[in-house]
């Protein structure tokens, strides 16, 4: 695809998959100044014309996760003013996702605070992966193009021909997608109950599956702290499980999880891109990239077509 009316621009949280993406898809990425003034304040500037243009930004919910979302706010303001004809945010990580309802008395709900945030800033559509909470969909009054690694993952695993596998779901959330990747793999499947006594804090109580003598792939949507990943692994080693794959689409990876994940009981850890993780990771972290999956879904929004189309296994 190579389109004068589309328009790809990166934010600084994950230019190497802006940069994929725009290979993929046979476009240059467009040319963006970004800085700070000494006040820590974000400046923006669009070094070509998006007049009538489809303009599609790329900015992921990394860490510093407040300053790439302001940042991002401020380029939408840019691009709505530079008269762009549409302002399609590509997310690949929605941040805030894991505050989208009250589970406690006086809590925000974080997740629908950034939507109403970017539809009032001018945001015609969102195209995002793998949602903590496929219902934020619903927070938006813009089309929301949810897109799933569930496929990529999924096809890295059979590829391994694992002994025994069986899926694992870490909590009672994530069972519809461990549901569906023991379909695609025709595996058993466990779950995981735990509790939290606080934020980025859990406790394994119970394990629903028999996971002796079998393989254990715990597919995840992120890995923040990876306390949850290990008190798994851990938990699963004791009933007699093999060593553990990972399976996460966001590698978030906030304080030391690089070194938690990096447990003697933990095979492999499978994630993507869509966040940028360090350079001289542990060769346990196998990286799959999403800027295919991502670059197919903009040519579709642009000429037409299903987005259904990209999910070999059904969709989210």
């Amino acid at each position: 695809m190579h389109s004068d009316n589309v328009k790809i621009f990166s934010g600084s949280s994950n230019p190497k998959l802006a940069e994929s993406i725009c290979k993929e898809l046979g476009q240059p990425l467009g040319q963006i100044k970004l800085s700070r003034f000494k006040s820590g304040e974000i400046y923006c500037l669009y070094e070509e014309t998006i007049r009538n243009c489809d303009v599609f930004l790329v900015q992921t919910f990394s860490h510093p996760i407040n300053e790439h979302m302001m940042e991002l706010l401020v380029m939408m303001d840019a691009a709505k003013r530079a008269s762009a004809k549409t302002i399609n945010l590509v997310i690949p990580y929605y941040g805030y996702s894991r505050q989208e309802r009250k589970a406690a008395p006086r809590e925000p709900i974080s997740a629908k605070l950034v939507a109403d945030l970017f539809s009032a800033a001018g945001a015609t559509r969102v195209v995002t992966i793998d949602l903590h909470a496929p219902a934020i969909q619903g927070f938006f009054n813009i089309p929301v193009d949810h897109l799933t690694a569930l496929d990529l993952i999924s096809d890295c695993i059979k590829k391994k021909n694992l002994p025994n596998p069986i899926i694992v779901s870490p909590d009672a959330g994530r069972a519809t997608t461990a549901e569906k990747m023991a379909n695609i793999l025709d595996a058993p499947f466990a779950m995981m109950i735990k509790k939290r006594p606080e934020h980025n804090e859990s406790v394994i109580t119970h394990v629903i599956g028999d996971v002796a003598g079998r393989t254990p792939i715990i597919i995840e949507d992120l890995i923040d702290t990876g306390t949850t990943i290990v008190n798994v692994v851990e938990s699963l080693k004791e009933r007699g499980a093999l060593d553990v794959y990972i399976c996460a689409t966001h590698p978030v990876f906030s304080g030391p999880a690089l070194q938690r994940l990096d447990h003697p009981s933990i095979k492999e850890v499978i994630i993507t891109d869509s966040i940028a993780i360090p350079e001289g990771h542990s060769d346990k972290f196998n990286v799959l990239s999403v800027a295919p999956l991502l670059s197919d879904a903009i040519r579709i929004i642009n000429e037409g077509g299903s987005l259904s189309s990209l999910f070999k296994y059904g969709g989210v």
